[in-house]
C-alpha cells in the first residue's frame, strides 16, 4: 500500500461537505443538496448547491483561468491525468462503496465504472501530447496549416444513472485539450458525477481554479447554457431536456453536444444459440435495473423461436434477486427514486392495458422493482416505442431480415443496436440499420474510452465522445494558420 493510500481517504474529509469547489471549497448561494441512499432511504451526507450567480462567477473565474492552463506544458498536464488514474485505482474500495450506496448499483456495475474513470484519465493524458493539427497544400508561396485550439470553457451536464463515466468522460478530454471545465452533476448523485472526480483531481494537482463542481437543479444547467464565457456543452441526459439544452445553446451560438436516450433493440436471429442469447438480453435489459440510455429495451426475436425465448428469459427474470446491494449479492438494486419506478410501472400498466402480458415481474417493493418480461406487445404499444428506463424488456417477434431492419428503424431513436446469431446475416442486417452503435453477437449496452460513442435521430447530434480523434474535434475549435517568409505583396 502506498503512502497515498494509507493517510489520504478521498470522501472522509469534511471540506466538502455543505460546498461546492469554486476556486476552492467554498459556500455556494443555492440550497444544500441531501445525499441519499436509494435501497435504504438514508442520508449519506450534504453537499453545497450552486445557483444561477454561482454559475456566473465560475464562468468568469473559468475563462480567466483558461490561458494559462492552456499554456502549461502538456507533460505536466498529462502528469496530472495520469495520476488521477492511479488515485482512481488506488481508491477504488472506498470510492466503490459511495458508487453503490448512492447510485442503486451492484458490485460489479461500480467497478465498472471505476475502471471505465482511471481508463479515460490515462486515454486524456494521451491526449495532451497528440498531434492536434495538419500541415495543408496550397497555391501560394507560404505554409498553411489547420490546427485545433481549446475551445475554451466547457460545461458538462450529466445524468444520475452511469454520473461517474458520463462525468469523466467529457470532464478529463478537456481538461487534457486545454479548456476549463464547469461541472453540474445530477442532484441524486453529486458524490458520483462530480465530487469524486473533483477530488481525485485535486489530489494529482489539478490547479483550484481549472475545475469547478456545480451541483444543482435545472435553472443552474440553464445558467451554464446562457453563460458567455462557456463555448462547448456536453450533455447527457434525456431527449426532453436535451431539446431544451439544445435550443438555449443554438440560441447563444455554443456547441452543444448532445447524448440522449435510447430505445434500443436486441435482434435474435434463427439458429442462435438460445441459451446465450436469453443471457444476454437479460444482462442488457436489467444491468443495473434498465437505467441505462443503452438498455436493451426491444427484444425482437426470430418467429421461429420467440415462445422458446420469452419462456427462457421470463424464468430468469423469475430467479433474479433483487435487493441492497450494499448489503446483499444481489443481481439487482434499487430504482433512483419514486418519480421514476412509477413513471416504469405506469408504462408496464398501460402496456398490459394495450393487450401486452406480463410473462415476469411487473410489481414492485419501495424501489426495488422486479426484472419485468411483456410478451404479446404491438408496434404501437408504449412499452415498445417509449424508452422505460427501467427493467423491462418487451420481445416482438420478425420474420425476415428486412422486416426486422424495418422494426428497428421505425424508432425515433438510433443509440445502440445488438444482433445475436450467424455472422453472415448479422451483417447484412447491420448494413439495413440506422443506428450510432451496432454489437454483433453482444448485447446493446457497452462503452470504452477507446471507442467513439454517440446515436442518430432522437438519441443525440452525432456527437461522438471516446477517442483521440472524436474528443478533439468535440473539445477544440479549428483556426487556420498561414505563414509567409516576407509580407506579402498586395495590388494596393
Amino acid at each position: 500500500m502506498t503512502r497515498t493510500q494509507e493517510n489520504t481517504s478521498l470522501l472522509k474529509d469534511s471540506r466538502w461537505h455543505h460546498k461546492i469547489h469554486s476556486g476552492g471549497w467554498t459556500s455556494g448561494s443555492g440550497e444544500d443538496i441531501a445525499i441519499t441512499e436509494p435501497a435504504t432511504g438514508e442520508t449519506l451526507g450534504t453537499i453545497g448547491g450552486a445557483s444561477p450567480e454561482d454559475v456566473k462567477r465560475a464562468a468568469k473565474k473559468a475563462a480567466r483561468a483558461q490561458k494559462t492552463w492552456a499554456a502549461m506544458k502538456p507533460t505536466k498536464r498529462a502528469g496530472i491525468l495520469r495520476k488521477a488514474g492511479l488515485l482512481f485505482e488506488q481508491h477504488a474500495e472506498e470510492l466503490q462503496s459511495w458508487v453503490m450506496r448512492e447510485t442503486g448499483a451492484i458490485r460489479p456495475k461500480a467497478g465498472l465504472e471505476l475502471h471505465v474513470a482511471a481508463q479515460e484519465c490515462y486515454e486524456a493524458a494521451a491526449l495532451c501530447t497528440a498531434p492536434q493539427g495538419d500541415v495543408l497544400a496550397t497555391d501560394d508561396p507560404r505554409w498553411s496549416f489547420s490546427r485545433r485550439r481549446p475551445a475554451g470553457v466547457v460545461a458538462v451536464i450529466s445524468p444520475f444513472n452511469f454520473p461517474l463515466i458520463l462525468s469523466i468522460r467529457s470532464v478529463v478530454p478537456a481538461l487534457a485539450l486545454g479548456n476549463t471545465v464547469l461541472l453540474k452533476p445530477d442532484p441524486r448523485t453529486p458524490v458520483t458525477g462530480g465530487l469524486m472526480i473533483a477530488r481525485v483531481l485535486e489530489e494529482a494537482g489539478l490547479p483550484e481554479d481549472v475545475l469547478y463542481l456545480l451541483p444543482g437543479g435545472g435553472d443552474t444547467g440553464a445558467a451554464m447554457t446562457e453563460a458567455p464565457e462557456v463555448r462547448v456543452v456536453s450533455f447527457t441526459g434525456s431527449t426532453a431536456a436535451g431539446r431544451k439544452v439544445g435550443e438555449a445553446a443554438s440560441r447563444n451560438l455554443k456547441r452543444a453536444h448532445l447524448e440522449l436516450g435510447g430505445n434500443n433493440a436486441l435482434v435474435v436471429l434463427p439458429g442462435a444459440d438460445l441459451d446465450a442469447a436469453v443471457s444476454a438480453g437479460a444482462f442488457g435489459s436489467f444491468m443495473h435495473q434498465g437505467q441505462v440510455c443503452m438498455s436493451a429495451g426491444r427484444h425482437l426475436v426470430h418467429e421461429s423461436i420467440r415462445d422458446e425465448y420469452v419462456a427462457k428469459l421470463a424464468e430468469k427474470a423469475k430467479n433474479m434477486p433483487v435487493g441492497n446491494p450494499n448489503k446483499e449479492s444481489v443481481a439487482m438494486g434499487p430504482i433512483i427514486d419514486e418519480g421514476q419506478r412509477d413513471n416504469i410501472h405506469s408504462i408496464v400498466e398501460n402496456a398490459q392495458s394495450q393487450g401486452a402480458k406480463v410473462e415476469a415481474g411487473g410489481e414492485y417493493k419501495k424501489l426495488f422493482y422486479s426484472p419485468t418480461v411483456l410478451s404479446n406487445v404491438s408496434k404501437n404499444n408504449t412499452a415498445w416505442t417509449d424508452e422505460i428506463f427501467g427493467p423491462v424488456a418487451p420481445v416482438m417477434s420478425f420474420s425476415s431480415l428486412e422486416e426486422a431492419a424495418d422494426i428497428v428503424n421505425a424508432s425515433d431513436y438510433g443509440l445502440s443496436v445488438g444482433i445475436l446469431g450467424d455472422v453472415g446475416p448479422a451483417m447484412d442486417l447491420a448494413d439495413m440499420i440506422d443506428s450510432g452503435i451496432i454489437h454483433i453477437n453482444e448485447q446493446t449496452v457497452g462503452d470504452e474510452a477507446t471507442a467513439p460513442f454517440g446515436g442518430t435521430g432522437a438519441s443525440g447530434t452525432g456527437s461522438r465522445f471516446g477517442g483521440a480523434q472524436a474528443n478533439i474535434e468535440a473539445f477544440t475549435e479549428t483556426q487556420w494558420l498561414t505563414v509567409r517568409s516576407t509580407i506579402a505583396e498586395y495590388p494596393f
